[in-house]
């Protein structure tokens, strides 16, 4: 059981999301060249610089990205394109590379991360049929 602190206390934690979320919404803040290529020129010991040199070391660039198709919305549009976005980051943060075992270590994660929201909100997804096509006879 949780206390009425607990509950306010995450509750708030929740609005101060939405509000960054909001602020990110209204903002638009691109990865793009023009906005991280000065991390090339920052300390070594920076994020940005381990940014600029996991893309440098896989010649990727920001600018090189896909754009976004088949989004209903701008703002949809919008997250959408962030996520492709900051993807490199994830790599960056956990030093994972990018062939199966780095993207699956990725996926892995926000697996977790997902299943951490279900236990606190008592969703738990339904069990997998035991058979391929078993249909309950009820």
């Amino acid at each position: 059981m949780f206390t009425s602190d607990e509950v306010a206390t995450y509750f708030m934690s929740l609005i101060d999301y939405v509000i960054w979320f909001l602020a990110i919404l209204l903002d638009r803040p691109r990865v793009i060249s023009a906005n991280v290529g000065h991390a090339w020129n920052l300390p070594e010991n920076t994020f940005g610089a381990a940014y600029a040199r996991f893309m440098g070391s896989m010649n990727f660039s920001p600018d090189g990205r896909p754009p976004v198709r088949f989004m209903e919305t701008v703002e949809l549009t919008y997250v959408a394109m962030r996520a492709r976005e900051v993807h490199n980051f994830w790599h960056t943060l956990f030093d994972l590379p990018t062939n199966l075992i780095g993207e699956s270590s990725l996926k892995r994660y926000f697996h977790e991360d997902l299943d951490d929201v279900r236990r606190r909100w008592g969703i738990i997804p339904a069990p997998a049929p035991s058979e391929p096509n078993a249909v309950s006879a009820s």
